[in-house]
């Protein structure tokens, strides 16, 4: 299933497609830390929580 991600910074816009869901949250989660605006959306096109993005990454 592909994931696509959305980055935006002032007039900037980045996408991205990724087929692993921890390689889409982990590019995200980068970009997020950098203060882009992100969003991650699965191949049905529902947008994915940042929190359930951020559990992946619990141990």
């Amino acid at each position: 299933m592909a994931y696509k991600i959305v980055a935006q910074k002032d007039d900037t816009t980045v996408r991205s497609v990724r087929n692993s869901l921890l390689i889409a949250a982990a590019k995200a989660r980068i970009w997020a830390e950098e203060g882009w605006d992100v969003s991650v959306t699965n191949g049905d096109g529902k947008k994915l929580d940042r929190a359930e993005l951020d559990g992946l990454f619990a141990a």
